[in-house]
């Protein structure tokens, strides 16, 4: 399962779909296109908005600039991720602190 914990300013990404096999795991596929593309759209209004870092576990995005752009992408991606939550809810989990 993967699991993400939404923290103040900082999201962390661990583990494996399990839907499929691995290079045919449609769930991870997802949550791997929706992170890249919401990391890129915010690293190309603001190269110094974010710092993420690949792990063992997974990925580790920290926001160091709360910006309206930084917010607005991070806000998409993490809609987006819930909604498939709903969807694959066996297979990824979301875990937030208020």
């Amino acid at each position: 399962m993967i699991k993400v914990y939404i923290k103040h300013n900082h999201i962390e990404f661990s583990g494996h779909a399990m839907f499929a096999d691995y290079g045919k795991d449609i769930v991870c596929a997802a949550v791997s296109s929706i992170v890249i593309t919401s990391i890129n759209g915010i690293l190309r209004l603001n190269d110094k908005a974010i710092s993420y870092k690949l792990t063992d576990e997974g990925m580790i995005i920290d926001i160091l600039d709360d910006n309206l752009e930084t917010r607005v992408l991070t806000e998409n991606m993490i809609s987006l991720l819930k909604e498939l939550e709903k969807k694959y809810g066996k297979n990824i989990k979301i875990y937030e602190e208020v």
